[in-house]
């Protein structure tokens, strides 16, 4: 009988969460805590483990979201997470109880994890989730009967419409989990002398953790090498074949999985065709999909200039007067300046994006939410296969139209290393959430907003930048290919979740918390930048000042206005290019002469290594340093009327945006995310070759841009 633990035992313990992908593991987490983590209807989204208190009167439960598995076999890096956290080899997490979270419609592969976690001897129970999916498919499963079947409590939940939550917090404040029997034999695995050598050396339980210990050594860093060496050596004198063994784990597993489910599964055959199937039956057609996919795209796109116009004016025109009036209401001087010509400007230059991402997550959320997402998914391993990369680098490569940073992260559902290198590689070539200012003022200066049939030009461009991120990953992952000359493979498997309607309290949760993050994570580095840049752009050399303003023709007496104005501008802007910046500016002008770009955007450029959106706040302090704050122009009003001195034309022409459109679409400009390669490839070597092949990638790509359409 399966040993039942006393609710006084621990007063402060730890809950594992685990399940398959796509089960509402991370809805449940987030019920129980109050936490918005992250929830998509594809696999790959909890990439690691989270943490969160529950405190329940005197009580206080650490719960702990693992990453989405279908066994504890680790085959990726996520996948090792679970195995470390449940064998207890990650001391820190080692978790006090675990709550198995089974989808009620896909009962057989829940089951396969919950008996390998039955059989590891963790005090347990299950819930299974997803009833209103099992009751669609005509599925009935006999709570109490599984109940018997297992030896473990059981609960059914809805965690979508919070169905069933409170019964799973009462049964961790009761802690009324339970240790079970073994499922399997599992002292049949391992001969027997072998198994007791393992779990006395590393003060083990049972036969099943010392066979996963041996069945996985090599891939678990936390193990000394004298451990592993020793595991290695015992595992070769007994020699057996430790392949075969998992195999028959495997069938014996699912021949008992098949008895228990006779007993508790009652399934009702549904003749009514599915919804969900109709809709499949055209969103992926293997021609009409892609179709179908590309119009929703530039739907998005059409949606975003079109619906955040008015915002953006209100929120640009808002800033501009705001400099006029603190340029009006405090003493003149140089903190006035500052905060006039710097922090207002550089501060306005973000802020003035807020409706376009939050546009752009709102959609993104309701694709992942309907479920169409996980289609995509499916579409897009079709097309990358032939180049080389894993279908699940397609989960990171979706994942980085948001943000590069947890599309790396997501990678770690890559098994195969080589494949995970190569999606690391390129996944920040996808056109993220920090591009997309640098693409809307770009776009809004050089390209009309005329339609072309029923589309916007300006929504088109934005879709061609989308897809020529596309094409630059799968070209990119190709060359990579044949360069590291990879010969292992790796699978896809993806489920298809139901389509529904999306949960428009947890869309909006969505666009908010990542139009704050947005501004308050990219609002430091821009704000300590902007004053930066004022400092640098109103001081310089005295020496060169002098001969720089001496230089400036000064008009007769009684010029015409039109004169004395040009004086003025002449004025200012030998005043910047003598300052420090102007210097700089100055000094890297040859090598982006050729691509189009003057100083002044050289010094953009270097700004915004740090992180891409830096560019437009840059360009609107350096464009606001010397100009009258009073007259409220606008953002890109100011960049509009910007004029070559030398040809008199417009410095933003359509040449000069394409081409800096194209540089910012395949340069690596951001710090964090080079971190996060960093981190993730464990060393230098790989941060430092992303660099170097972005910058020359965007280098060349802009110079050919710029001589195509110039």
């Amino acid at each position: 009988m399966p040993e039942v633990l006393t609710p006084e035992k621990l007063s402060t313990f730890t809950v594992s969460l685990i399940g398959n992908p796509n089960v509402g593991k991370t809805t449940i987490f987030n019920r129980l805590t109050g936490l918005r983590q992250k929830v998509g209807n594809y696999p790959g989204v909890t990439v690691d483990k989270r943490y969160a208190s529950l405190k329940m009167g005197d009580q206080n439960a650490t719960i702990i979201d693992l990453p989405g598995t279908y066994s504890i076999y680790p085959n990726s890096e996520d996948e090792v997470i679970v195995h470390r956290v449940l064998n207890g080899l990650d001391k820190t997490s080692k978790p006090d109880f675990v709550l198995a979270v089974v989808d009620m419609s896909s009962m057989e592969r829940g089951l396969f994890l919950v008996t390998q976690i039955m059989d590891l001897g963790l005090p347990m129970a299950v819930v299974l989730n997803m009833s209103d999916t099992a009751e669609e498919q005509g599925i009935k499963v006999k709570a109490h009967q599984l109940y018997k079947a297992l030896g473990v409590p059981v609960i059914q939940t809805n965690a979508r419409s919070n169905k069933g939550i409170n019964g799973i917090t009462d049964l961790i404040s009761q802690q009324m989990f339970e240790k079970p029997v073994p499922f399997l034999d599992t002292d049949q695995l391992l001969p027997g002398d072998l198994s007791a050598k393992i779990c006395e050396r590393f003060s083990l339980e049972n036969s099943y953790q010392a066979y996963q210990l041996i069945r996985f050594h090599d891939k678990e860093p936390i193990l000394s090498q004298e451990d592993n060496e020793w595991l290695g050596r015992e595992v070769g004198e007994a020699d057996f074949d430790i392949k075969s063994i998992q195999l028959k784990e495997t069938q014996d597993r699912y021949a008992a999985i098949q008895q228990v489910l006779e007993m508790v599964v009652e399934k009702t055959d549904i003749k009514k065709k599915r919804l969900t199937d109709k809709l499949d039956k055209v969103f992926l057609h293997k021609i009409g999909g892609y179709a179908i996919f590309l119009g929703i795209l530039l739907l998005i796109f059409q949606a975003v200039f079109a619906w955040s116009a008015v915002p953006m004016d209100l929120i640009d025109g808002f800033f501009a007067s705001l400099s006029a009036s603190v340029s009006g209401l405090l003493p003149e001087g140089v903190l006035t300046d500052l905060i006039t010509e710097g922090i207002i400007p550089g501060i306005g230059g973000i802020v003035i994006f807020i409706p376009q991402i939050a546009l752009l997550f709102a959609f993104l959320g309701i694709l992942e939410d309907t479920g169409y997402m996980s289609r995509v998914v499916f579409l897009m391993d079709r097309i990358m296969r032939p180049f080389g990369l894993n279908g699940k680098s397609v989960v990171p490569l979706i994942s980085g139209i948001a943000c590069a940073i947890p599309g790396i992260m997501a990678s770690r559902n890559i098994g195969n290393w080589k494949d995970r290198l190569i999606t690391i590689m390129v996944t920040p070539l996808m056109s993220c959430s920090a591009r997309l200012p640098v693409y809307v003022i770009l776009i809004g200066i050089a390209v009309p907003a005329t339609n072309i049939g029923p589309f916007n030009l300006q929504a088109l461009v934005m879709l061609g930048m989308y897809l020529l991120g596309v094409v630059a990953v799968l070209v990119t992952a190709w060359i990579l290919k044949l360069v590291l000359q990879f010969n292992e493979r790796s699978y896809l498997m993806v489920e298809m979740p139901l389509f529904r309607l999306p949960r428009w309290k947890d869309v909006v949760i969505t666009m908010y918390s990542k139009s704050k993050t947005f501004v308050f994570e990219a609002g430091k580095v821009i704000l300590a930048i902007s004053i930066v840049l004022w400092v640098l752009a109103t001081y310089g050399p005295s020496s060169a000042r002098e001969e720089a303003m001496a230089a400036v023709e000064v008009p007769a007496d009684g010029a015409a206005e039109e004169a004395m104005l040009e004086y003025q501008h002449n004025l200012e802007s030998a005043e910047l290019e003598s300052s420090y910046i102007g210097i700089a500016g100055r000094f890297i002008e040859p090598a982006i002469r050729p691509l189009g770009y003057d100083w002044k955007i050289g010094i953009a450029l270097i700004t915004s290594f740090a992180a891409r959106e830096v560019f437009v706040s840059t360009m609107a302090t350096l464009y606001s340093v010397g100009s009258e704050v009073e007259d409220e122009l606008t953002i890109q009003e100011k960049l509009k009327s910007e004029v070559n001195p030398k040809t008199g034309e417009a410095v933003f022409n359509l040449a000069t945006a394409i081409s800096l459109m194209v540089f910012y679409a395949f340069a690596m400009q951001c710090m964090s995310t080079l971190a996060v390669v960093y981190r993730e490839t464990k060393g230098w070597k790989w941060p430092v070759i992303q660099t170097i092949y972005m910058t020359a990638l965007a280098y060349v790509s802009a110079f050919i841009a710029y001589q195509l359409f110039s």
